[in-house]
């Protein structure tokens, strides 16, 4: 059936509006008539008008964003319904009802729709990738290919509450830095755009030679303050095109090879590469996806085009009989205990578990230095800050010290 939305009148004369499906439009009026609720305008879809003046008007759309939480709480909601014995249409039904954000409701309607249609689960949910990726769709075909459709949601709420866990701690661990440098750049510039100006006035009346780190620091202040106006488009352009260039095909490319070298930030990018392909690669498994579907899946998520080569030369290889450790190893790019963890679970049958070990060793480590990039940033940005001032401080005060020394 088709999925409406609605606005409308309550019987205490409240503006209201919701999705529900119906066979028409008019069985959908004389459903809320029976509610007690009177129409007034009635959307079809996606929010095409069908009823209602004949004019061209959208429906509203939800202030609030769907996020990651909601689909990891989405999941798990449907996992329990579904172990509860509850019909999967049934379990939509509910899950429909008790959604509150009007975008994930009208995607839930339309899954409802299509699963009630005949389709199944996996086939409805990969007409929204904007809420339900690649990989989530794959393991929820394989979840209802072996019948643990409530097993695989379980371990994908997981594998999405891990993947929030990290996100949150990444970005907590930058803010502080962030708000530092933003802080910092603002200081530096009030002084330079008015500190500086009034100060140095006073050495220029005196006709006196200035010491290099003033005259420096006076040259700084005046280019700023004389071109402004230019230096602001030529950073925004530049700014611009380093974007543009990091998207192209060759510059994303050189960009993620030369992340991955950078010190302290390239091994934290390594290990959370690392732990979402073990992990992910160990749940697309234990779902009962196959190797080389899991590893077609799994390269789309490490975010960095180098290790994606790698995955999929890695996979070239294990289609033509070589084992997952050998081209990882090969390719430079996995540390050796990673390799050989994946070389001993291959050769003992337990591939998932050690799988299951990489991630979470990774995922310890990738915490660890998360903590100690923040301890060490926090007293870095400070000091720059501090000696940044404090050189501005002694350029000014120099020349008055001579000043005092000449007049005494």
């Amino acid at each position: 059936m088709p999925v409406y939305e609605y606005k409308g009148l309550n019987r205490a004369g409240k503006n209201v509006k919701g999705i529900e499906d119906a066979e028409s439009q008019n069985a959908l009026r004389q459903r809320l008539q029976g509610k007690g609720i009177f129409v007034t305008d009635v959307y079809e879809g996606q929010g095409a008008r069908v009823g209602g003046g004949g004019r061209d008007v959208s429906f509203q759309k939800a202030l609030e964003r769907v996020s990651l939480s909601d689909i990891a709480v989405l999941t798990r909601q449907m996992a329990t319904l579904i172990r509860a014995g509850i019909p999967l249409v049934e379990a939509l039904t509910a899950l429909t009802e008790q959604t509150e954000k009007e975008e994930l409701k009208r995607t839930l309607s339309n899954i409802r729709r299509k699963v009630n249609e005949g389709s199944s689960l996996a086939n409805a949910l990969s007409d929204h990738p904007k809420y339900f990726t690649n990989l989530y769709v794959n393991m929820v075909k394989a979840g209802e290919s072996s019948g643990n459709l409530d097993v695989v949601l379980a371990k994908l709420t997981d594998f999405l509450d891990a993947q929030i866990e990290l996100r949150g701690k990444v970005i907590g661990a930058m803010i502080y830095p962030i708000l530092m440098m933003v802080v910092g750049i603002v200081v530096l510039l009030i002084i330079f755009a008015f500190v500086i100006p009034k100060v140095t006035a006073i050495f220029q009346d005196q006709g006196e030679a200035l010491p290099w780190i003033t005259a420096v620091l006076i040259g700084m202040s005046e280019f700023l303050g004389n071109w402004w106006f230019v230096l602001m488009p030529v950073s925004v352009m530049a700014a611009a095109g380093f974007w543009h260039w990091k998207n192209t095909t060759s510059g994303t490319d050189k960009w993620d090879r030369f992340i991955l070298t950078v010190p302290i930030f390239g091994s934290l990018v390594r290990m959370v590469a690392i732990s979402r392909f073990a992990g992910t690669l160990s749940t697309l498994l234990a779902s009962g996806v196959p190797l080389l579907k899991a590893m077609d899946i799994v390269k789309n998520i490490l975010g960095n085009t180098r290790l994606v080569e790698v995955i999929e030369d890695a996979r070239v290889n294990i289609r033509e009989g070589e084992s997952i450790a050998q081209p990882l190893k090969r390719s430079g790019e996995f540390p050796p205990l990673v390799t050989h963890m994946i070389a001993v679970g291959e050769q003992s049958g337990q591939l998932e578990e050690m799988l299951d070990n990489v991630a979470l060793a990774y995922k310890q480590q990738t915490d660890l230095q998360i903590q100690t990039m923040t301890k060490v940033l926090e007293p870095l940005m400070i000091v720059a800050l501090g000696l940044a001032v404090a050189v501005i401080v002694f350029a000014i005060m120099l020349p008055i010290l001579q000043l005092n020394q000449t007049v005494m």
